[in-house]
């Protein structure tokens, strides 16, 4: 849960989205969504996914910028082992050089996906964020992700999923601390009503010694509507609620709006977003425009017949007036 280690420190970046489709007897397979839709004659409801990815075909719609110079080189070593060398130069993110890991077991209980996933990356300075991901049977998986900064773990997170044949359960446990009492526990639940619409909840409670009055708990509901190419989902909460949109408009292009409202602040942010792909150039183009004046765009260009993909990314605010370009290549 992306939510827990959002309130107990820096994320590790996450891990590579998980193949749809935990139950094989379903139906068809959405790979962008995690969705599982019944085949033709089923009279079965889809698996509605996660909360976790509850706004993920609105997200993917938006770009994400870099600053300053990117070098990305990346090597398969075998059809179950990767690795890649990162070297980032950047007057606002820190700079310096990374090295990652990937490696994909041999059990595959759809031929889409394979387990066990084991992923991380290390920098210069011995800071270490690590991913374990792994499959226990057709409906359960399990997840373990770590942060280590400066010699000790400032994150830590065990999680798992449960995918019935029209909903998922989610529970996840963030820094637990058995001798203080503390940690952030977090449980999730995805329930298909028809087949455009999804309704769930997720109860967050944290407890600590930093935590105001000891213990906190919160509750948010969740709804998704899908209709033919256009997806309205909605998370709410005592702080706030969060709302995004996304239409496919065409094979070549998509839209995605997004509205975040934080009540205890009072304030709110809009953005919207597009993606053009152009396979036949090989060239993907995504920009944004939110209500803060900040106007961002980011291009890959494959550059055929080599194996490079060229990146440049750009990013204005016109209120402050800040601009951050970068530029980056990633070879393999």
């Amino acid at each position: 849960m992306g939510n827990v280690l959002a309130a107990i420190g820096p994320p590790p970046p996450p891990p590579p989205p998980p193949a749809p489709g935990l139950v094989t007897n379903l139906g068809k397979q959405d790979t962008s969504t995690g969705l599982i839709t019944p085949t033709e004659g089923s009279d079965r409801l889809e698996n509605p996914g996660t909360i976790e990815d509850l706004h993920k075909k609105c997200k993917d719609v938006f770009p994400v910028n870099f600053e300053g110079a990117k070098l990305m080189f990346n090597k398969g070593l075998s059809n179950h082992f990767q690795i890649s060398h990162t070297i980032n130069m950047s007057s606002f993110a820190p700079s310096g050089y990374r090295f990652g890991a990937t490696y994909v077991g041999t059990k595959q209980p759809v031929p889409s996906e394979a387990y066990p996933v084991l992923l991380g990356d290390i920098d210069s300075c011995g800071n270490l964020n690590a991913n374990i991901i792994h499959q226990f049977g057709q409906r359960l998986r399990g997840k373990l992700a770590t942060q280590v900064q400066k010699s000790k773990y400032t994150a830590v997170q065990v999680a798992t999923d449960y995918r019935g044949d029209a909903y998922t359960v989610s529970l996840a446990v963030g820094n637990p601390d058995i001798l203080s009492g503390s940690g952030v526990f977090v449980m999730q639940y995805l329930q298909s009503i028809t087949s455009s619409v999804a309704l769930g909840a997720e109860v967050a409670y944290q407890r600590g010694p930093g935590v105001p009055g000891g213990q906190v708990a919160a509750v948010s509901p969740a709804i998704r509507y899908i209709n033919g190419d256009s997806t309205i989902s909605a998370n709410l909460g005592t702080t706030g609620c969060h709302l995004c949109f996304h239409q496919k408009a065409s094979q070549q292009l998509q839209f995605g709006v997004e509205l975040d409202i934080i009540s205890r602040i009072q304030e709110s942010t809009g953005t919207i977003a597009y993606q053009i792909d152009l396979p036949k150039a090989d060239l993907i183009f995504k920009g944004s425009v939110d209500s803060n004046w900040t106007v961002g765009a980011v291009l890959e260009k494959k550059l055929q017949p080599l194996p490079f993909t060229f990146v440049l990314s750009g990013m204005m605010n016109h209120s402050k007036e800040q601009f951050r370009l970068g530029c980056g290549l990633i070879i393999g």
